[in-house]
């Protein structure tokens, strides 16, 4: 129940001379009991006489011993007494006022709560990112606490078929992802430019090569991220387009163990540009000028069609539709890809 005294009538013995008030049953004090009541009885628990809780509440003394009065009937038991002319608490008013005072602390920390929901320096947001995100998402991130401090913002990291799950499930706010199916009944909001390229090994022989087909990869082995990745969804999209089947193909579960297998000489794959800034910077890894690539995708900004998002929530997407593509395309420039054309002539990206 929402209301437990411990108080117990039977328990509790009236002071000679006063008549106990009626055992009344608890569900009559339920109903009768007001949150005004308790704010007038807290403020009177703490003052030497009702005039002056009447003065610090701006009400009449009259009231306020009305209501104090209302809710002793409805408790049954007498909440207050005159010793040497103060008034003071009786035992149930003792136990009332420790009760009192924590309802309405919990109701303020509720109206506070509640408050945050409908500003955007606060609060919290749930966002789901595929894992080729988060190796630019955390940096967005920084950039965002920047302006907003306060907000809390959960990350959690899935493939593609995860993400559709929490979203289906109505269990994230926000998810960085490619497009959706349609009838996931989500709205969709172009994020930023999401190229993938084809990585090879330093010692592959067609790693200085310009503008060959990908028939020429086909005795390649391809390192494939799993089934339901949205890495593997382009890969396989890109290989029916063109009618081709490597000769022989690995599948591995994350963007760090494919690039790592490229660079032990393990075979080739077809990758986010985004994962790669580190292993492009130290020159550890060649992007191969295959015809068709980069292959252009882009990041969707994503969320539940029935999800109301919150003030602090729709802030963030804000935020990340402004700065995304600005921030990836001043991270990435310097490796020489251009959207809708060829690799450029930056050779220590080949």
């Amino acid at each position: 129940m929402l209301f437990c005294w411990g108080i117990s009538p039977d328990c509790i013995k009236a002071k000679p001379g006063r008549p106990r008030h009626p055992q009344k049953p608890f569900v009559n004090f339920i109903r009768s009991l007001t949150l005004r009541q308790l704010q007038i009885f807290v403020i009177a628990s703490r003052c030497p006489s009702f005039a002056r809780a009447a003065e610090e509440l701006h009400l009449t003394q009259p009231a306020v011993s009305m209501q104090i009065h209302q809710l002793e009937e409805a408790i049954g038991l007498p909440l207050f007494e005159r010793v040497a002319r103060r008034l003071a608490l009786t035992e149930a008013g003792e136990r009332l006022s420790h009760h009192a005072a924590r309802i309405l602390g919990e109701i303020k920390d509720a109206e506070d709560a509640m408050m945050s929901l409908t500003q955007a320096d606060s609060g919290s947001i749930a966002v789901s990112i595929v894992s080729s995100a988060t190796y630019f998402a955390p940096k967005l991130l920084a950039l965002y606490r920047q302006q907003y401090p306060k907000v809390d913002v959960h990350f959690s990291v899935g493939n593609r078929e995860t993400l559709l799950r929490l979203l289906q499930d109505n269990a994230t706010d926000l998810a960085i992802m490619g497009r959706p199916p349609p009838e996931l009944g989500t709205t969709v909001e172009p994020l930023a430019w999401h190229p993938h390229v084809i990585v090879a090994p330093l010692s592959h022989p067609l790693r200085h090569a310009k503008a060959f087909d990908l028939q020429e990869l086909a005795n390649d082995t391809f390192l494939l991220r799993e089934p339901g990745s949205g890495t593997r969804a382009v890969v396989e999209h890109v290989f029916r387009q063109n009618l081709f089947v490597p000769a022989r193909s690995v599948t591995l579960g994350s963007n760090e163990t494919i690039k790592q297998a490229v660079m032990a000489g393990m075979g080739i794959s077809l990758i986010s540009l985004h994962t790669l800034s580190l292993e492009l910077r130290t020159g550890e890894i060649a992007v191969l000028d295959v015809n068709g690539t980069p292959v252009e995708r882009t990041w969707q900004l994503v969320h539940s069609r029935s999800k109301k998002l919150s003030p602090t929530c729709l802030a963030f997407r804000r935020f990340l539709l402004e700065h995304a593509e600005p921030f990836l395309e001043r991270e990435y420039a310097q490796f020489g890809l251009r959207r809708s054309g060829r690799l450029a002539e930056a050779g220590s990206v080949r």
